[in-house]
């Protein structure tokens, strides 16, 4: 096990030193550095490869061996509902920031730079209804080769559902799905092991296009909505976990750091999903939980994007001469943050959207959407970073409030006496063999039989 983590260990220096080499060949050869594009898009492609079998086979382990599906309910009512809340806290934090700063003052619109933002609104914005209809894929399987989150969410929920009414006779297929959720794992981390050739195409070519003109002159926006993601972070964040769970925000943020590297590497939060699957289930929280509440989160807690969309709102309208008033500033960015959903981790989602709801609202304001063009990503790493850290933060809360958790390995795993191994992502072996078993029947205190989940792990001493 030693020797694992070893390894893995050199595998993130590898990383750290691929994405100081990508940014030095980036400013030093421009031209270069955006043909490497493709290197960093392909590795962020085989990661989302893997997310639908991943999710799909988390929510129907975990909601199959339920024996009341008003828990799964129950479960996902109260992540909705927290997810709403925060959104509304982060919108207004952005809204209290970028009144005071005023960012956008004193910047002009070039002919460029308007044809920049009238790019963006290249499609029309998605309605509500299109929204809520594009849940149900086309087919059964649909969801899974054309990669919708929500459409793998709402098959593996009904798959769940149905194992769940098909009782001790749907436990041989709860055990196959076991097999190979474990099989997806394991290839994710042979995937894991091409990261410093991703990041180093992913920011190479991000700050060949960007250059060192646009961060100059559009610091102010930038680093106010850093500092804005940060404050977010750990007072509002971290203020709510250690009231509700007792947990420090920096000590789940430790246990995180190599996500939070895979994300600034790759500019995605998506990039890092199935690891904050198999992070969460590993800390101690219930596969019921974690299959619910992390992809749901990664549509519908978009605190990061509800932040920049705020802020980079007001950046616009201030740019334009024409300043948003209060009333205005409000029915614009709830409209927004509606019509973001489904756009959280993918790679200038959160711009499209932006234009989109300009668009929509103050036609006249689209073509200042050609101001943060080139900053944009940039602004998509404190965008991703803080939906991500959102998501992690609200399983443990959702898991807490439930009971869905068991606590005293928590504080063992983020002390670091039950390591996570990174060789196959999955608890069914090592030296968090023992400690998984004896964890195991407190976190499927409902299940139908002890063979649904905790099987596999009985099996796990032979592989290490």
């Amino acid at each position: 096990m030693a020797a694992t983590r070893d390894r893995t260990h050199y595998l993130y220096l590898a990383v750290i030193a691929a994405v100081i080499l990508g940014i030095t060949v980036g400013f030093a050869a421009p031209g270069v550095a955006v043909e490497l594009k493709p290197i960093g898009t392909g590795f962020v492609n085989l990661i989302k490869m893997m997310i639908s079998p991943i999710i799909f086979c988390t929510i129907v382990l975990g909601v199959g061996s339920v024996r009341k599906a008003a828990k799964v309910g129950a479960v996902g009512g109260l992540a909705l509902g927290y997810f709403m809340v925060m959104s509304t806290v982060a919108l207004a934090i952005g809204l209290v920031v970028g009144n005071i700063l005023e960012p956008g003052a004193g910047l002009h619109i070039t002919d460029a730079t308007a044809d920049a933002g009238a790019a963006q609104v290249a499609g029309d914005a998605e309605t509500t209804a299109e929204f809520l209809v594009g849940i149900i894929p086309t087919t059964l399987v649909s969801a899974f080769t054309e990669g919708e989150v929500l459409q793998t969410l709402l098959v593996a929920l009904l798959a769940g559902f149905a194992l769940q009414a098909m009782g001790r006779t749907g436990e041989p297929i709860l055990r196959g799905i076991g097999h190979i959720q474990r099989l997806v794992f394991r290839i994710l981390a042979m995937i894991m092991w091409a990261a410093p050739i991703g990041a180093f195409g992913a920011i190479a070519a991000v700050v060949g296009e960007t250059g060192m003109d646009a961060l100059k002159s559009l610091a102010v926006i930038m680093i106010g909505f850093y500092v804005t993601c940060a404050l977010f972070v750990f007072i509002v964040l971290g203020l709510l976990l250690k009231l509700v769970t007792g947990i420090n925000i920096f000590s789940l943020l430790k246990y995180l750091a190599r996500e939070f590297l895979l994300i600034v590497s790759t500019s995605s939060s998506e990039s890092a999903l199935p690891r904050l699957i198999a992070k969460m289930e590993h800390l101690g929280v219930s596969k019921p939980v974690v299959g619910i509440t992390v992809p749901t989160g990664y549509s519908f807690n978009l605190d990061g994007t509800a932040i920049y969309l705020t802020m980079a709102s007001l950046f616009i309208a201030e740019a334009m001469g024409n300043p948003l008033a209060i009333g205005e500033q409000i029915g614009l960015l709830l409209f927004m943050i509606i019509a973001s959903k489904g756009a959280a981790g993918v790679t200038g989602a959160g711009l499209a959207t932006l234009a989109g709801g300009l668009q929509s609202h103050r036609p006249e304001l689209v073509d200042g959407v050609g101001l943060i063009v080139g900053i944009d990503r940039f602004m998509s790493e404190a965008r991703a970073l803080t939906n991500f850290a959102g998501n992690a933060v609200a399983t443990v809360l959702v898991g807490t409030w439930t009971k869905e958790i068991d606590r005293a390995r928590v504080d063992e795993v983020l002390a670091g006496r039950i390591p996570f191994d990174e060789k196959t992502l999955v608890d069914d072996h090592g030296s968090a063999g023992d400690s998984d078993a004896e964890a195991a029947p407190s976190l499927t205190k409902d299940s139908d039989g002890s063979s649904d989940v905790p099987e596999p792990r009985e099996e796990s001493p032979a592989k290490v």
